[in-house]
């Protein structure tokens, strides 16, 4: 019997425009590639080039500063500059801005390791940490900091197959056409959290990618794919691990504190590709999608691919957009610049006609139906997180326990006067976080 979390929705999935269509590397490189310096959570990656340096593809051009992730080159070039960018956050972000030779000159330091499977739990940490993988799916949790902290305390890995948010397919094909890199990256990931077994949680609207990775499985005990109920946000790591184990991660605590290590499918698979292949994160699959392209498509692009060039590769807008969404509709980012480039997390880039906006007001009034409660998977009540925020009264706020909001906008979707609360939420957490780093 498959479990459920508590509330959640169930939006139209919009995934038929690319859940069949294979993944394809870009038609044209990018001439020139934008990489931010903080695609990860923790502080921002110092850049270790400068302006007229030449750069191969894999070579490291940030390195960390305390928690974080290093930053390589994706395209092989020259430096032209190192400086603020549009980012896809809406702040500018210090970046290393590469024009492209088109050589696509690997670094020597990338090649296949013979000894993959000989190495330690602590190589292989190290190695992750050194090929700076990420969570690919969210926030970009520093992948092997994510593991370092589980050792001896986890005792249930999960890896998330869920795409839970509408129009994304990405990790769909993924898994269907690099299942056995998936595969091999939970080994080694069991292997550096020291456990002999591995779940990997797929949402039961992508049956062929669980039938496809349970043959890839065979008859191994080690790994169970276990078909998910779609329901949305399933791939949140709080509800995964209810659907799949039945326990529920208590509020301001850590998935690990229930024993769990959750990672992403794209994150599973750079893990392979960092350990057995020498390649770092500098690349990636991203949908390209929605009414106003005219071409709709799953691309293997570059990190630091300006979207105006991604939106070409799907043969440019059909009409004009209304919206242009960095990630899905229920927890995306609108961009107000497509010269903003794509990062280890960017899974999508939605691109919505003025018919596919919800309809709006210009005075929302909240009629206390309290929908908002019934779905929210966190246990929230949103009508008085709203209240008390547009009132600015934050200490209310944070009584109500704002701070556990991960803003998947299920309240949003189901509230009948479309008040914009996920926006209402984020103002309301950041000049909490504010008002606390004055303290």
């Amino acid at each position: 019997m498959k479990q459920m979390f508590y509330g959640g929705v169930h939006p139209a999935e919009h995934k038929e425009a690319t859940e069949q269509k294979p993944i394809q590397p870009l038609a044209n490189a990018p001439a020139q590639v934008v990489i931010p310096m903080s695609m990860h959570i923790g502080a921002p990656c110092k850049p270790v080039v400068q302006k007229g340096d030449t750069v191969t593809v894999g070579q490291m051009i940030g390195a960390t500063a305390g928690l974080g992730a290093p930053i390589h080159a994706s395209v092989s070039g020259t430096v032209v500059a190192v400086e603020p960018r549009p980012g896809t956050g809406g702040v500018p972000t210090l970046s290393v801005v590469i024009e492209n030779d088109f050589q696509n000159t690997l670094s020597p330091d990338c090649k296949p390791r013979e000894n993959a499977d000989a190495l330690t739990s602590q190589e292989i940490i190290d190695i992750i940490r050194d090929a700076g993988c990420t969570g690919m799916g969210g926030a970009g949790f520093p992948t092997h900091v994510k593991i370092s902290s589980a050792v001896g305390k986890a005792d249930t890995i999960i890896i998330n197959g869920a795409e839970c948010e509408p129009y994304i397919t990405a990790d769909h094909r993924l898994m269907l056409e690099h299942g056995e890199k998936i595969i091999g990256g939970v080994r080694f990931i069991m292997k550096a959290l020291q456990l002999d077994h591995a779940y990997i949680g797929i949402e039961d609207n992508k049956m062929d990618a669980v039938n496809h990775l349970k043959e890839l499985v065979g008859g191994a005990k080690d790994i169970t794919v276990q078909a998910l109920r779609t329901r949305y946000p399933q791939g949140a790591e709080k509800q995964l691990i209810q659907a799949i184990t039945g326990r529920e991660v208590p509020p301001g605590k850590l998935p690990a504190d229930v024993g769990c290590c959750v990672f992403n499918a794209a994150t599973t698979a750079a893990i392979y590709d960092a350990v057995a292949l020498g390649l770092p994160v500098y690349q990636r699959v991203i949908t390209i999608t929605g009414s106003a392209v005219k071409n709709p498509v799953n691309l293997l692009a570059p990190v630091g691919t300006p979207f105006s060039h991604l939106i070409e590769e799907a043969g440019g807008f059909n009409g004009t957009p209304a919206r242009v969404i960095s990630g899905g509709p229920m927890m995306g980012f609108a961009q107000y610049d497509l010269s903003v480039t794509m990062g280890k997390a960017s899974n999508c880039v939605l691109c919505l006609s003025k018919e596919d906006l919800p309809a709006t007001s210009e005075n929302p009034t909240c009629i206390r139906c309290a929908r908002c409660v019934n779905v929210c998977p966190m246990h929230l009540t949103p009508l008085f997180m709203n209240m008390f925020a547009k009132a600015r009264r934050w200490s209310e706020v944070e009584e109500y326990r704002i701070m556990d909001c991960m803003e998947c906008g299920c309240c949003q979707y189901i509230c009948p006067a479309r008040i914009p609360l996920v926006q209402q939420f984020r103002t309301a957490k950041f000049a909490i976080r504010q008002q606390a780093a004055k303290k």
